[in-house]
């Protein structure tokens, strides 16, 4: 590792053991970085540089930034960190926003100025923020000033509201000196949930921030500086963060933020912004090719899927209607980004495609053996990034031999295509967001309703599957709507509103092994 620009040494403390990282490759030549990396100096100020200071940048619903003008409000930030908050390198930066320029400008603002960036929903509650910043030990808040509610009894040393970032911009220097971070210095903590319902913290350095650039993005996207990027991904998500954020500053390109983007308004949007490149779930595209929307669609020239297995079905109709590359990737939290795709030319109908450029991908089975064609097995990965969780004992399990095991179960056929199998684990995957299991019965087990539940994935026809329910009730409790939409409700109070079960089943007993674990297996099916 480079020496450290960090004061507060905290992350680098908490890094996995050197042995139980993955292997790192860097057979792409770009990934190659030099000791010192600061990427949001790379993403924008590389940018105006380059000749594109005048080009427009960063579009929201009320304003628009050139990237002149979004450097100068980045550095803007950055002194108001350093100056009211007294942030020092190494120091942990909650970050609660919707998608905006100015989500965008402060979570650059805490990379430029060397701190950590911890980024989250603005669907989370208290008690689950809670645990990220207990976890993360953040000092620190950034939060627009409507999603303060959830966050002013936690312990932070200071808070900044977007209101009074936006009441300094016009009276502090629009000059900064970026910190001069070693590229292996933790940029982002990007925060998953396991089986378990327990928060992964994921550690990514500045130069992870770049290799997806450099990989995915260039190699396999190859967007020009007059693409105009939206999507639906939060920037909280390392997909919205690569696909809304990174990819299209790394080559000079726009982006369209948008608070929320739910389908019919990701089509006005494509539209009435003549966007090029389109970034959502499989679940939206689904929405997005009915009569309604299609006709809103000429302006895109590419469309990137992720967040969930892309149905064949939807592949080919998008092919049929809209005539432009459909690119379907598979990534994780972990490794920060897509590692295997489609690419838009030689792609193979309801594949996911072939490695990315840079990394090295395999089907191997319990013991780590290499696969043979058409033999179902572990997802295996390594390349420039890996999991490095956070002061986690499931590094273990997640690293295993030097390869990054997603917990996907793949095939690969002859010609080197990669074919999606299941999930290995009990996570829910829903319109692109991942919702544990054990998680929302953790939350229904406090209601005092239920003596017993479990919740599985089950298959929908708008969202891919949905959480559902088998609740064994307690004794004097009585089945029915009236008290299914109680728990709903309930879990929603307790916990991210889209976590919640849409589908609840009461049994009288659920289906266990002799030593008493719930046979989740039996329930899914």
């Amino acid at each position: 590792m480079h020496p450290s620009a960090h004061l507060d040494t905290f992350t680098r403390d908490k890094l996995p053991d050197k042995a139980d990282w993955p292997e790192l490759t860097f057979d792409l030549p770009a990934t190659q970085y030099p000791p010192q990396l600061n990427c949001a100096v790379e993403l924008v100020d590389r940018q105006v540089d380059a000749g594109h200071a005048d080009r427009m940048a960063i579009l929201g619903q009320d304003e628009a930034w050139t990237y002149t003008q979004l450097a100068a409000n980045i550095n803007r930030i950055a002194n108001i960190l350093v100056s009211d908050l007294g942030v020092v390198p190494g120091n942990r930066i909650l970050l609660r926003f919707p998608n905006s320029p100015l989500f965008a400008a402060c979570y650059l603002a805490v990379l430029k100025c060397g701190a950590v960036a911890v980024p989250t929903m603005p669907l989370l509650r208290e008690a689950e923020l809670s645990v990220i910043v207990e976890k993360a030990q953040v000092r620190f808040a950034i939060c627009d000033s409507r999603l303060m509610d959830e966050i002013r009894c936690l312990p932070f040393d200071g808070v900044l509201q977007s209101e009074q970032i936006r009441d300094r911009l016009s009276s502090i220097s629009a000059e900064f000196t970026a910190v001069a971070t070693a590229s292996d210095d933790v940029a982002l903590i990007a925060f998953t949930s396991g089986t378990t319902g327990k928060p992964k913290g994921c550690l990514h350095f500045h130069r992870d921030v770049m290799s997806m650039c450099h990989a995915f993005n260039a190699e396999v996207l190859q967007p020009t500086p007059d693409d105009v990027f939206i999507g639906s991904p939060p920037l909280a998500f390392t997909f919205g963060l690569g696909g809304l954020l990174a990819f299209p500053l790394h080559v000079g390109a726009s982006t369209i933020l948008l608070e929320s983007a739910p389908p019919p308004v990701l089509a006005d949007a494509i539209q009435s912004m003549g966007a090029t490149i389109s970034f959502t779930a499989p679940t939206a595209y689904k929405i997005l090719l009915s009569d309604e929307h299609v006709g809103k669609l000429s302006s895109l020239r590419k469309a990137i899927s992720a967040g969930e297995h892309l149905p064949k079905a939807v592949y080919l109709e998008w092919q049929e209607k809209i005539g432009i590359p459909m690119i379907d990737g598979l990534g994780a939290t972990e490794i920060i980004r897509i590692f295997l795709s489609t690419t838009g030319e030689g792609d193979k109908a309801g594949s996911t495609g072939v490695p990315t450029p840079g990394y090295e991908v395999c089907i191997v089975d319990e013991n780590l053996n290499k696969l043979g064609a058409n033999e179902e097995g572990l997802l295996a990965v390594r390349g420039p990034t890996g999991c490095k969780y956070l002061d986690d004992p499931r590094q273990k399990e997640y690293v295993r031999g030097g390869w990054n095991l997603s917990g996907d179960v793949f095939r690969r056929d002859e010609e080197g295509h990669y074919w999606y199998v299941a999930r290995g684990d009990d996570m829910i995957i829903s319109s692109g967001y991942n919702i544990s299991g054990p998680e929302v019965e953790d939350a229904l087990l406090a209601h005092a309703a239920v003596a017993e539940c479990a919740v599985v994935a089950y298959p929908d026809a708008d969202r891919g599957h949905i959480p559902k329910a088998f609740v064994v009730l307690a004794k004097d409790a009585v089945e029915s709507a009236e008290l299914t939409k109680e728990l709903q409700d309930f879990v929603k109070q307790a916990i991210a509103p889209f976590k919640y079960p849409r589908q609840v089943e009461y049994i009288d007993a659920l289906p266990k092994t002799q030593t008493g674990k719930i046979q989740r297996f039996a329930l899914r099916s």
